[in-house]
């Protein structure tokens, strides 16, 4: 069993000045919003958030070529995974960024074709924010 495994099994969490093992928290319901991340995910990225954490854009020294090597060859395993292409997997910083990017990417990549977007009013604010701006510029 990994160091990262062996932490994360025995984590406490202090909470209101109380430290719990996660086995005596009350059940979370909300994963849309946050969950515990993979032990296997921690250890493969830990390096990256202790030692090699450079920006995998700066392209001018070791710090961003080795991240930018990382990145590449996650890239690489994911689309195996879902049968794409690696040029098809966007990394972003979450959900907001990526619902807003798929909706109005789509939406004006087919504005010549088609101008109508249907939603309901119980979608995440980020979705609701688009559609409004989207209507803005001409949408139904």
């Amino acid at each position: 069993m990994s160091a990262v495994l062996r932490a994360v099994k025995g984590a406490y969490r202090p909470i209101l000045g109380k430290a719990r093992t996660l086995a005596t928290l009350p059940i979370y319901l909300d994963a849309q919003a946050t969950n515990p991340t993979d032990p296997r995910v921690l250890d493969a990225m830990l390096p990256y958030m202790t030692e090699q954490y450079g920006n995998p854009h700066s392209r001018t020294h070791q710090y961003g070529w080795d991240t930018e090597k990382a990145v590449d060859k996650a890239r690489e395993q994911i689309a195996g995974l879902v049968n794409a292409h690696p040029k098809e997997i966007v990394f972003t910083s979450g959900a907001t960024e990526s619902n807003n990017m798929a909706l109005k990417g789509v939406a004006r990549f087919y504005r010549g074709k088609k101008k109508h977007i249907i939603t309901t009013q119980t979608e995440h604010k980020c979705v609701l924010d688009s559609c409004r701006k989207l209507q803005e510029e001409g949408f139904d």
